[in-house]
């Protein structure tokens, strides 16, 4: 007997899922209407791209209807079933990215060993930068959890098996988590704009640097890179994010479990008694600990069963909507709309669907966006007797346009964690900004040397 994952009452599915889709159309239109607008600081700026505004406009919609009980409403359920439809649409972005690594496989080939190595940058960054912040913040154990990787799926796993989501260490990867799924797109985007404007690394570096094992947060920092770049070095900067998000979701696992992990427990160690002594904390789990840390599991459990909260029906609908807000991005933005646009949405859906078909026949023991990524990849390489036309269709679709409907129903699901959040304190919040940060900015540094 199967859990239902959705309360709908006595709703038809497709007219509870209607509002979501037309808070999405609603917020496409007003985001790429917007603009990208660019803001001085000093020597650097911050570039706001449409993406950037459909995560906010999305997030203030969800806000201020999450309590409402009328039709247009986003109630729980709703916010619920935006998360879930977040992945089809994450898989059109990554079956776009993949096109545009197979048809670029020179120049991620020529990467070589910078590609390789920042992986170690990403997952030893966040212990460097974030361990001594959350010891003079008068963090404990909790720090072990939130500073040794950003966060995600695996590493929740990994700390499970380890400690126990109850535990201190538990409290503190999912706070990471809980801080990554709202703020982390929006986080890494400024971050990424604003180090990619003071042209102290070269794009291809901080590119790689995007790869942080998260598909909104790679596409956020890669698009905020690529939006200060020409075309063509954008195109580089996309490809070689992907090639590095790719490496770091098939084998962030073990970085994570045998690198970062043992260093975060040893940095612990040594440095707790040196920096920690100015503080004191409470550490013990009384009621109101277990209490959030059951609420924060719980925001969890609702959110990250992805692929089975949908229907193929619904992931087909899923994917075509994403399209068409994709295409509407794609005039609002770069002014084309044709044939070649269609036929391209139309590939990456196809893309898409055959790439969950073979992560559901293979029992999904390897994430759907690496079957999506190969597929794609091998579709624009030289291999492919179609590559030819299959880039030239893909390419009139800008990446930039897939990334917005992507981020908007990210935006759309966030006001349902927001009770959560607010318990977990502000101290392992800035933690969990300082160790985003730290990967980023320990991948680029590793990525420059090595190039």
């Amino acid at each position: 007997m199967q859990t239902q994952v959705f309360d709908l009452g006595r709703r038809p599915p497709f007219l509870d899922v209607l509002p979501v889709y037309m808070w999405a159309f609603i917020v496409v239109i007003v985001a790429e209407g917007i603009g990208s607008i660019s803001i001085p600081l000093g020597s650097a700026k911050v570039v706001l791209l449409p993406m950037i505004w459909a995560l906010i406009v999305g997030a203030v919609i969800g806000c201020l209807s999450y309590r409402s009980t009328s039709f247009l409403s986003l109630t729980k359920s709703r916010q619920i079933r935006a998360s879930h439809i977040l992945q089809p649409a994450l898989l059109i972005f990554i079956a776009k990215l993949g096109l545009v690594v197979g048809s670029s496989l020179p120049t991620v080939i020529q990467a070589g060993w910078a590609l390789v190595f920042q992986e170690l940058g990403h997952f030893v960054g966040t212990v460097l930068l974030g361990m001594p912040v959350a010891l003079l913040l008068g963090i404990k154990r909790e720090a072990i959890g939130a500073t040794f990787s950003v966060g995600r799926e695996p590493s929740l796993a990994i700390i499970g098996e380890k400690y126990g989501m109850n535990s201190p260490e538990g409290r503190g990867v999912l706070a990471e988590y809980l801080t990554g799924t709202l703020f982390g797109a929006l986080f890494i985007a400024i971050v990424a704009g604003v180090i990619a404007s003071l042209n102290i690394f070269d794009p291809r570096s901080l590119a790689m640097a995007s790869g942080v094992g998260s598909g909104s947060m790679m596409a956020a920092a890669a698009g905020a890179i690529a939006a200060q770049v020409d075309a063509k070095t954008g195109e580089t900067v996309m490809a070689l994010a992907a090639a590095s998000n790719l490496i770091t979701t098939t084998f962030g696992t073990y970085f994570t479990l045998f690198i970062s992990l043992p260093l975060a427990v040893w940095a612990y160690r040594v440095f707790e008694p040196v920096l920690g002594r100015r503080f004191k904390f409470n550490n013990s789990t009384n009621e109101k600990e277990n209490l959030d840390n059951k609420t924060v599991l719980d925001a969890y459990e609702e959110s990250a069963e992805h692929n089975s909260g949908l229907t193929w029906h619904e992931k087909i609908l899923a994917w075509s909507v994403t399209s068409v807000f994709a295409m509407l991005a794609n005039w609002m933005a770069f002014g084309k709309f044709s044939e070649s646009v269609v036929i391209g949405c139309v590939l990456l859906m196809v893309l898409s669907l055959l790439g969950d078909m073979v992560n559901t026949l293979t029992r999904k023991k390897i994430p759907a966006v690496c079957w999506v990524s190969i597929l794609a990849m091998y579709a624009s390489s030289p291999w492919c007797p179609w590559a030819t036309q299959i880039t030239t269709y893909a390419a009139s679709v800008n990446i930039l346009a897939v990334i917005t409907p992507m981020l908007t129903y990210a935006g759309l699901s966030i006001a349902k964690d927001l009770p959560a959040f607010r318990r977990l304190g502000w101290r392992i919040v800035v933690v969990s900004f300082v160790a985003n940060f730290g990967t980023f900015i320990g991948a680029a540094f590793i990525a420059e040397i090595f190039h």
